[in-house]
Formats: structure tokens, C-alpha cells, sequence
């Protein structure tokens, strides 16, 4: 896929919403254009949803939505899935952040970074700090697991994962969709063994191999003892949080909520 393909996909997507709500969303307080690093072609910037009831001085963990795809023009920031799980996250009464990348792999580590090292300044417990990743973000979300042992928690919705034993399904879907391959090389004996992980299965999954390769994920980290939550939607499509308007998706994305509040708790 292209950088014009990519662009037009994108757009389709911006205007859908997911399709779970709660009381009040759209009214989280956003700070934009949060400069998180700065490059010689310009800044990298994110957007900082925040509870709408936040009272000075106070901190609130945060969930990052990770990116794996190259997104120098910011749209991903546009985007109603990513704006909406972060206005949905907000109103949990915890912060969320949706950032700009030109390296996927390498940017959600200044991403946490600044988060960390500006946290007093931007409301957030730095000791508290979520990922949610979807589709083929979640290379780069399991990446940063890999190498960021500070991380909480993941909830990863539908996501190829890596490879190993021979398998090339996400290096050959990688190459096909454009986005980074951020585990190349690595196995689910590179993931910490105390941080849950939570993952939603679609059983009408249409990316060939995605399925496989998240079945053979799971196993492996069962065999490890790792803290994993399985959902299987078992009626739902890739983008079920999109496009899959049920009483059971809905409810798959509550759970999902309930995860990341389990799992980042406030004071």
C-alpha cells in the first residue's frame, strides 16, 4: 500500500466512531500539539485527552494508542477510531494520548519519554502508563512491552503480532500494508512476564494469517504463564469496534475499558 493508498484509506475512516459511548465524552478537555520530539523536518507532536473533572494538581494514568504506521502528516490524530477510544478512555478518568510518528518503532519511546519526564506539567502518573493498539499497530505496541519494562498493561484489539518458527505472515503483511514490522526477530520470550495483556480475537477476521498468527501468539504465551485475557468475538469483523454495531461488541469494548481501569488505577 502506498503513501496515496494509505492517505485515502485513511480518510475513509476518519469520520467512523466507535461504537460504544459514554455520558459526556466528546467533552474531555484535549491539549494539542504537544511537542514530544523535535526532528530536523519539524516537530513531532500529540494530542492529551484528559477526565473533564480533573482538579488541579491532580494525576491520572495514562494510555497511549500506539501507532505503527509512518504518519508524518498527523492524521492518525484525525482519525474517529483513535479520537474516539481516547475521548472513551478520558471518560474512565484516565488521561489518553494519540501522537504524529516518522519512525514507529522509535517514536513511542519519546512518546514515553516526554510522558515521564514532563508528567507533573501534563497531569499524568508516570508510574501508571497503558498501551491500546489495534490492526497492525500492535507490532509496534508489542515492541515497546519488549523494551519499556515500566509499561502497566497492553489491550490489544485484533493485531498481527510476530512471527516465529518459520512463519512469515506479518513480515510478508508488513511489506503488503506499509507498516512496521517493529518485532522482526523477536519472540514472545522478549515480553516481560508480569504485565497483563489483553487481546480481542474477530472469528470473522478477514486478513489472511492474521488469525494464525495471533492463535499461535496466545499459545506461546500460555506455555510462558503470562497474565493473558482472551476475547473471542466470535461474530466480529476486524474493525468490529467500527462497524459492528452489537450488543456484543459493545460489550467487548466495555470489557476492554475495564481492563485498562483494572489495570491502572487511580488514587
Amino acid at each position: 500500500m502506498n503513501e496515496q493508498e494509505r492517505e485515502a484509506k485513511f480518510t475513509e475512516l476518519a469520520v467512523k466512531k466507535v461504537v460504544y459511548r459514554l455520558p459526556d465524552m466528546e467533552r474531555a478537555p484535549v491539549r494539542r500539539d504537544e511537542a514530544y520530539r523535535i526532528t530536523d523536518e519539524g516537530p513531532l507532536v500529540m494530542d492529551i485527552y484528559s477526565p473533564q473533572d480533573m482538579k488541579n494538581g491532580e494525576r491520572v494514568p495514562v494510555v497511549v494508542i500506539a501507532l505503527g504506521f509512518p504518519d508524518p502528516k498527523g492524521f492518525y490524530r484525525q482519525m474517529g477510531w483513535a479520537v474516539s477510544w481516547a475521548q472513551l478512555i478520558a471518560a474512565s478518568r484516565r488521561a489518553a494520548v494519540i501522537y504524529g510518528t516518522r519512525d514507529p518503532a522509535d517514536d513511542i519511546h519519546a512518546v514515553l519519554r516526554h510522558i515521564r519526564q514532563n508528567s507533573a506539567t501534563l497531569g499524568i502518573e508516570e508510574s501508571r502508563i497503558g498501551i491500546l493498539a489495534a490492526s497492525a499497530n500492535v507490532v509496534v505496541a508489542l515492541s515497546a512491552l519488549m523494551q519499556d519494562h515500566g509499561l502497566s498493561c497492553a489491550a490489544l484489539l485484533c493485531g498481527f503480532m510476530l512471527d516465529f518458527d518459520g512463519s512469515t505472515i506479518v513480515a510478508d503483511a508488513a511489506k503488503e500494508y506499509g507498516f512496521v514490522n517493529a518485532c522482526a526477530g523477536k519472540s514472545v520470550e522478549d515480553l516481560p512476564a508480569n504485565v497483563p495483556l489483553y487481546f480481542v480475537r474477530a472469528g470473522r477476521e478477514h486478513f489472511p494469517g492474521l488469525n494464525e498468527a495471533m492463535d499461535r501468539f496466545v499459545a506461546k504465551a500460555l506455555t510462558r504463564n503470562l497474565p493473558v485475557t482472551l476475547v473471542n468475538h466470535h461474530t466480529g469483523s476486524h474493525t468490529f469496534d467500527l462497524d459492528d454495531d452489537s450488543d456484543a461488541s459493545r460489550e467487548i469494548i466495555r470489557q476492554t475499558l475495564s481492563f485498562l481501569e483494572r489495570n491502572l488505577p487511580t488514587t
